[in-house]
């Protein structure tokens, strides 16, 4: 049968909510679970990508390490006006510090 990915899924219902992707799945020896193809590909998540796991409100959420720094800099970027670059900021404060260390 294959695996059921997020383009089958699409091309058999329609287009796919990230929200309507539910499964059951059963652990396995040393803890071990698979994620299904359609939700690996709903997350842009590819083999040897660095997963971020969390506990959170008692449930076990998952993310691409990539994920997790672009959603930090979308809402870092919310306090930044544009064309400012934050490192050059950062680099100017600590010269001026060390000035008046």
């Amino acid at each position: 049968m294959g695996a059921l990915t997020l383009a089958k899924l699409t091309e058999r219902n329609g287009p796919v909510k990230e929200s309507e992707l539910r499964t059951r799945t059963r652990m396995g020896e040393k803890g071990r679970i698979v994620l299904p193809a359609a939700m690996r590909e709903a997350l842009g998540m590819e083999v040897g990508d660095v997963l971020d796991l969390r506990i959170v409100d008692g449930e076990l959420r998952i993310s691409t390490l990539s994920n997790r720094i672009r959603r930090a800099q979308e809402r870092a970027s919310r306090y930044v006006k544009p064309e400012t670059l934050v490192s050059d900021e950062l680099i100017a404060e600590r010269r001026e510090a060390t000035k008046h260390a």
